[in-house]
């Protein structure tokens, strides 16, 4: 931890105030109108593994910092994909547009790739000419260098030719430019190999043994680069200066906390639901088996249980009572209509204010709400996998967005696998004399140890995704997902 302050306290960049802020005089006029500033790119950008964290709490309250940068996006994806389309809907004021990363050409000749001396920068001007078309002021951002370390003890970047690109782009365009390429590079020989691992995450190898990610952030990283980033955008926006803190936000202690967790504190996650959650026939004990000694893996899932009655009956508080660092939360099987008026809710109403009863409280201490969609039943009619969640999971990925807090859509990744798979076939993750199947001759809801394997795997994957400090805590490789066209050609 001495290490990591020293790396931070480096980070507290001076910042140039091109535009002060008036003075505010007394006045019944109503607030301004916050100005909106998006960030338009891949995962290098986002608040789980890039800058964004960091950049939005270096802004002051008098701006509204949008994030909608998204993993794996490359010009190409997140145009084609409809992100692009979603960030214009956002009605942002100010874009921070960053991509290369994915655009690179790699040995698997990946669809997100793009031509470097055609397709990329066509692409970027493609962003800025239809974002000023929407009265938006487009930035453009070179891409974060990844830290490559050469026997000399400096950066090697893989992505110098897409900066040099994107500069261009900026000048023929008369766009703003943010230059992070350069600007990250220079900071970063000015550090040890070490002590730039400390500002990032963690990734398994062909083996399964944890090394260093080189491209994505940790909080700590987050908040050194976000602070880079935000100086930077005052400086190539003059207007925009008055946005940015004077002084480098502090690393706050809950985010001290996920570092210390990546870097090997133990840490603590309890598991709250229902009967497809707990050791009876969930995936909770195959999620638990995923995790290595440092964690305290407490499964509190009950049979039976709705978001209502898991609340009403008092479970929740023995959750609580367990002080964890995370609480993994997934409801909707018994919030089904027909379970019940001690056990139903309406997807869009009661079971949405329930998941956000969840989150309040269990921020309030101290733990990390996750949100898991729930695990996909097994019927299929006429060969076709019935989808009878839906509602439910849609609700809970709404609520987990409108609260920023992490969400595992296991719903849609068991119901991915479902797809590829006969009735015969899913029939293998069957329980067998659960209790809560009573006089059902095949129990399609329930998990035998081989189904909680599976999808508990699924849910320690996704958890060391959006949660990347809990990398180092899931055992062995990510197993593999089917294929779209695997799903398609079932």
């Amino acid at each position: 931890m001495k290490l990591l302050s020293r790396v931070l306290l480096s980070a507290a960049l001076p910042v140039s105030c091109a535009v002060c802020a008036q003075q505010p005089q007394a006045s019944t006029a109503a607030p301004p109108a916050k100005v909106r500033i998006a960030l338009i790119g891949d995962s290098t950008q986002t608040r789980s593994a890039g800058y964004g964290l960091g950049f939005c709490a270096n802004l002051t309250g008098a701006a509204l910092c949008i994030d909608d940068a998204k993993g794996g996006a490359s010009t190409k994806t997140y145009y084609n994909e409809g992100y692009w389309e979603k960030a214009l809907s956002d009605k942002p004021d100010y874009m921070l547009i960053q991509f290369g990363h994915n655009d690179e050409k790699s040995a698997q000749h990946l669809p997100r790739e793009t031509d470097l001396g055609t397709e990329y920068p066509a692409n970027l001007k493609r962003y800025v000419e239809e974002a000023r078309a929407h009265g938006i002021v487009p930035i453009l951002v070179t891409p974060l260098t990844r830290r490559y370390y050469g026997s000399d003890g400096k950066i090697h970047s893989d992505l110098l030719a897409h900066a040099e690109a994107m500069k261009k782009v900026a000048a023929e365009e008369h766009t703003p430019l943010i230059d992070l390429q350069a600007g990250s590079i220079a900071y970063l020989d000015t550090l040890t190999e070490t002590q730039a691992e400390a500002l990032g995450i963690t990734k398994k190898d062909a083996a399964g043994n944890t090394i260093p990610d080189k491209t994505h952030l940790n909080a700590a990283g987050s908040y050194v680069f976000g602070r880079m980033v935000a100086v930077d955008m005052g400086k190539a926006v003059p207007a925009l200066a008055q946005y940015v803190r004077p002084e480098a936000a502090a690393l706050p202690p809950s985010l001290q906390r996920t570092v210390a967790i990546l870097h090997g504190a133990p840490v603590k996650i309890v598991l709250a639901g229902d009967s497809t959650v707990n050791n009876g026939g969930g995936w909770g004990p195959g999620f638990c088996a995923d995790l290595t000694p440092n964690v305290d893996c407490i499964n509190l899932a009950r049979n039976g249980r709705s978001s209502k009655s898991y609340y009403d009956e008092g479970v929740w508080n023995d959750v609580l009572a367990q002080h964890a660092d995370y609480i993994l939360i997934q409801f909707g099987h018994n919030d089904q209509p027909g379970k019940g008026p001690a056990r139903e809710t309406d997807p869009d109403t009661t079971y949405a204010a329930n998941m956000r009863r969840y989150i309040e409280q269990a921020r309030s201490e101290g733990a990390r709400p996750v949100i898991v969609t729930s695990l996909s039943r097994r019927n299929y009619k006429d060969g076709v996998l019935v989808e009878d969640l839906t509602a439910y999971a849609r609700a809970a990925k709404r609520v987990a967005e409108e609260e920023d807090v992490p969400v595992i859509d296991l719903n849609a990744r068991s119901t991915r696998l479902l797809k590829t798979m006969t009735q015969a076939q899913a029939d293998e993750f069957d329980a067998v004399g659960h209790p809560d199947a009573a006089g059902v001759k095949l129990d399609r809801t329930h998990l035998n140890p081989r189904g909680s394997q599976v999808f508990g795997r699924m849910v320690a994957d996704d958890l060391a995704r959006v949660c990347p400090e809990l990398g180092p805590d899931v055992k062995g490789q990510p197993a593999p997902q089917p294929s779209p066209a695997a799903t398609a050609a079932k």
